[in-house]
């Protein structure tokens, strides 16, 4: 598939991480000419600075990885975040909520992140691995009425999870293609073969560790993060 490299963000989200590990996943983004860099909150001013010469997106989390936090610290998450240079926030839905069908505070949960990002793409990660395909409906439902930008399978740390489907990924287009949301596929995305198969299933965008190794159409069979 040619411009494969266009659909990754190149992703680094390990809690051990270092400036010298964030460096190297800079280092591979330019060289391969990702489409951006997803990195935690704390290198998002270093990153952005590494990258504005290269028009390379950065992308950060929020509300990493549960979801559970309060909007009040969700909100303040992504106007920092916006605040010190990312292009885009990717926020992890308040789970519990959804399942217990408090559809309201979750759409309000996404809301407030929303206004907090300044106009910057919201990606909301769902956590399929969570969710009945019913949940996962109701949940793209939300992130429509809340006006995210995007719909995210997965944070990649759900213990025993699967990550992203291509049917899961097609479930979710279908649910918010209509609305003008696009979706992204994160978490399992190992090699060339995944990357097109959620790309065929509608995939826009690609979030994994394993990038280089994707567009070399390399197997990668380390961790994701």
């Amino acid at each position: 598939m040619e411009n494969l490299n266009q659909f990754i963000e190149h992703t680094f989200l390990s809690p051990t991480g270092t400036v010298n590990d964030v460096e190297k996943v800079v280092n591979e983004a330019i060289e391969n000419n990702f489409l951006g860099v997803c990195i935690n909150p704390v290198y998002v001013d270093y990153v952005s600075k590494k990258l504005k010469p290269y028009g390379i997106k950065v992308i950060t989390v929020v509300g990493f990885p549960l979801g559970a936090n309060l909007p009040e610290v969700k909100s303040f998450e992504a106007f920092k975040a916006v605040d010190d240079g990312a292009d885009e926030v990717d926020m992890v839905i308040n789970i519990g909520k959804l399942k217990q069908k408090d559809y309201k505070a979750v759409t309000e949960d996404i809301k407030i992140v929303v206004e907090c990002s300044k106009e910057r793409p919201v990606k909301v990660i769902l956590e399929v691995d969570f969710l009945t395909e019913d949940e996962v409906v109701e949940a793209c439902k939300c992130c429509i009425e809340g006006g995210a930008k995007f719909v995210k399978t997965s944070t990649g740390f759900a213990k025993g999870g699967v990550g992203a489907t291509a049917k899961i990924v097609k479930l979710m287009k279908d649910t918010v293609s209509a609305h003008g949301l696009e979706v992204k596929a994160s978490g399992g995305v190992k090699t060339t073969e995944d990357a097109i198969n959620m790309i065929k299933a509608g995939a826009t965008r690609i979030g994994t560790s394993s990038g280089v190794s994707i567009v070399k159409g390399l197997e990668d069979t380390k961790s994701d993060y």
